[in-house]
């Protein structure tokens, strides 16, 4: 999965764009061919984000469906992270406020500390950075459901007791479109990382503005 993830960065950080709008689509897809009005046809189907259920900070189940249509971007932390997750957290706020007001996008952070990550504590932490729930969430669940979903996204989420605080976990923030496609991932500790994810971010809405 880490080889996979750092191929897809690679590629990403190399393809060349028609425009900012024009964001790959990442991770591993398959062609199959199918009959449409009676002529064979190759169709592409691209990875996607299933369907999962977990508990924000304010005790509301968070599922796929409250992003039906949107995009967001979310990452993996956890509040006890002596590490990079500040960092993270303080760069995710930036890409947070700059898009204040557009309700086409939501951030969603998942805890991989599901045993000190309970909801109260995801609430003090959320409260502590100033942000509403109805647009960024930090959720917690069983650890078998936390981890399996990371496996998805492409990223790393993992116990290490070697590791500072206990826990291993990627550093990026990831971006994914309103058909659960994984359209991009950014260093979540460097700062022209976050630059390129506001810049793109606001050629894809403002791009999908002028479709609808």
């Amino acid at each position: 999965m880490r080889n996979l993830l750092f191929a897809i960065i690679f590629f990403q950080s190399c393809i060349g764009y028609k425009s900012e709008a024009d964001l790959p689509i990442l991770g591993p897809k398959e062609t199959v061919e199918k009959t449409v009005d009676g002529k064979q046809v190759v169709d592409t189907i691209y990875h996607t984000i299933p369907n999962f259920s977990f508990q924000n900070q304010e005790g509301n189940q968070i599922s796929a469906s409250n992003y039906d249509g949107l995009y967001y971007v979310t990452d993996f932390f956890f509040t006890s992270c002596p590490t990079i997750c500040p960092i993270m957290t303080k760069n995710m706020l930036k890409v947070y406020d700059e898009f204040e007001g557009e309700e086409r996008l939501k951030f969603l952070s998942h805890s991989i500390d599901t045993r000190h990550d309970s909801v109260p504590v995801l609430k003090k932490y959320a409260d502590k950075i100033g942000v509403n729930a109805n647009r960024w969430s930090f959720v917690t669940g069983s650890k078998e459901d936390i981890y399996g979903i990371a496996e998805y996204y492409l990223v790393a989420a993992a116990e290490d007791e070697n590791a500072p605080g206990g826990y291993i976990h990627s550093g990026a923030l990831i971006l994914v479109d309103p058909q659960k496609r994984i359209r991009g991932y950014y260093d979540g500790t460097q700062d022209n990382d976050i630059t390129r994810l506001i810049r793109e971010l606001k050629a894809v809405l403002k791009h999908d503005a002028k479709l609808n």
